[in-house]
């Protein structure tokens, strides 16, 4: 066991944004407290396909990576994008939180320069959509240099923003105006399963149609009207529409593991994009979820520029995390706290108001705030989880935020890392410490953790590829030999 043991990895840097505080406050991160080790995932999955970001040298990966999106691009029958045409590449805020930001980067501007090269076509611009935090694609922009790279034709776009009516068989919804002011538009996005336990790894690949690229009337429909389970034929509604269908070009993904960047897919038939996305999603994605699931007591760590649901542990959200006491990939099961809550299934005194809710895991026992972003409702977690956040900025901070006007009513604030995590082990009784700070290729965790999901790795694995993976894809109607097609084995 002790060869699986590494020295922790180095957790994603703190970065300058208005919905964070200062990275120069961030003195300590979890990983460098005392007992901190970290699992390298190809080493507990063996079957985790080779990554190309990250490796040994991550300057020379990030020019693999766009290596592998102009190869795969260039595969792509571009023929109908003509030298006077206009092209809107599509975006979403999400791709800039993968392993540091810089591959989804590197995809934009690979997509960019081969639809010159292949069309002559330049009046090719870059719309990055968002969520609530209505900048954040604006700072991601200036961030990686997409204004420059783009000539100046990149722009942040919020769901507030002016809409279009699109014409759809369940009647009119609304996309963006800036996403269809082309004559083509080009969907660039990952295979990340990111918010599994509100889409249950369903139509992921034709979401942002109904929530980055659409105005907030019809984005709502999956938090406020219907839910997201409800609420992804939205999402179909609109990308099939005749206008869409008359705009839309091709697709592009960085095909995205728990570990890194495991390739780029690009295809003219989304639905195709699609059905590969479910696999990986399923497959890989569904053994660290399954694994997650096994944890049985722990103190969780936040320490990502992200905010509070959002943080990463093995390519995993926080947000999933919290839900990781029911099986997300089982349509048969009830969909969890978490995205009962954001559905307003919750009453006013924060109970279920369905028996058959499933609550918070309990696994979790105290969460520790080092370092997480603002700009996302994340009252829930504080009011269910005890929680210490370090810094009496950052608690300022969040008082200031309208979406978490609550969020320090019920959490405490600690001076200092150290503080909060001497008192997590004292409240607690647990030593098990798992750390969502976006360790790349890995995990960082404490040791005992890490003995125990060691152990636990073997039996999972068998699990899913015998039972869970099949069910999983059968409900989903994604024929498994897919996987020979991939080549992933």
């Amino acid at each position: 066991m002790e060869n699986f043991l590494h020295a922790p990895i180095r957790p994603i840097e703190p970065k300058t944004s208005q919905y964070g505080i200062d990275p120069k406050l961030v003195k300590t991160r979890i990983s460098e407290m005392p007992g901190m080790v970290s699992i390298k995932l190809k080493e507990i999955f063996p079957d985790l396909p080779d990554t190309i970001f990250p490796s040994e040298n991550n300057e020379e990966a990030i020019k693999d990576v766009y290596k592998a999106a102009v190869d795969s691009l260039r595969q792509i029958d571009m023929s109908k994008i003509k030298p006077e045409h206009t092209v809107n590449i599509l975006a979403s805020h999400h791709g800039f939180t993968l392993y540091g930001g810089q591959p989804y980067a590197e995809l934009l501007k690979a997509i960019k320069d081969v639809v010159t090269e292949k069309t002559g076509c330049t009046n090719i611009r870059l719309r990055a959509g968002v969520g609530m935090r209505f900048r954040e694609t604006e700072e991601y922009i200036k961030r990686y240099g997409l204004d420059t790279y783009f000539n100046g034709k990149a722009i942040g776009m919020a769901p507030v923003d002016e809409g279009i009516p699109i014409e759809t068989e369940i009647g009119t919804l609304y996309g963006l105006k800036k996403v269809y002011d082309a004559t083509w538009i080009i969907h660039a996005h990952h295979t990340d399963v990111r918010e599994v336990h509100f889409h249950r790894q369903v139509d992921k690949a034709v979401k942002p149609f109904g929530m980055s690229y659409a105005r907030i009337e019809t984005r709502s429909t999956y938090h406020q009207n219907l839910g997201p389970r409800a609420a992804n034929f939205t999402a179909r509604a609109i990308f099939d529409s005749e206008f869409v269908q008359s705009k839309f070009a091709f697709a592009s993904f960085l095909n995205v593991g728990p570990h890194g960047i495991i390739g780029v897919d690009s295809d003219a038939d989304l639905y195709a994009l699609n059905d590969r996305a479910t696999f990986l999603g399923c497959q890989y994605y569904g053994k660290i979820m399954t694994l997650f699931g096994e944890i049985d007591e722990c103190i969780v760590a936040l320490d990502f520029p992200c905010p509070v649901p959002y943080v990463f542990s093995a390519g995993v959200i926080y947000g999933n995390f919290v839900s990781a006491n029911t099986d997300l990939y089982d349509m048969e099961t009830p969909l969890p706290a978490y995205t009962w809550y954001t559905e307003a299934f919750y009453n006013k005194h924060e109970k279920p108001m369905l028996d058959s809710i499933p609550p918070m895991n309990p696994a979790v026992k105290i969460c520790v705030h080092n370092y997480a972003w603002l700009g996302y409702p994340s009252a829930f977690f504080s009011r269910h989880i005890p929680t210490l956040v370090v810094g009496q900025t950052q608690s300022d901070l969040f008082d200031t935020d309208p979406l978490n006007q609550d969020y320090m009513t019920y959490a405490s604030v600690v001076k200092s890392t150290e503080a909060a995590m001497n008192f997590a082990y004292n409240a607690s009784g647990t030593d098990k410490v798992l750390i969502f700070d976006g360790a790349m290729a890995g995990m960082n965790v404490s040791k005992s953790l890490a003995e125990f999901l060691i152990e636990k790795a073997p039996q999972v694995s068998e699990k899913v590829d015998k039972i869970l993976l099949p069910k999983w894809l059968k409900q989903r109607g994604v024929d498994i030999s897919i996987l020979e097609r991939l080549k992933l084995k």
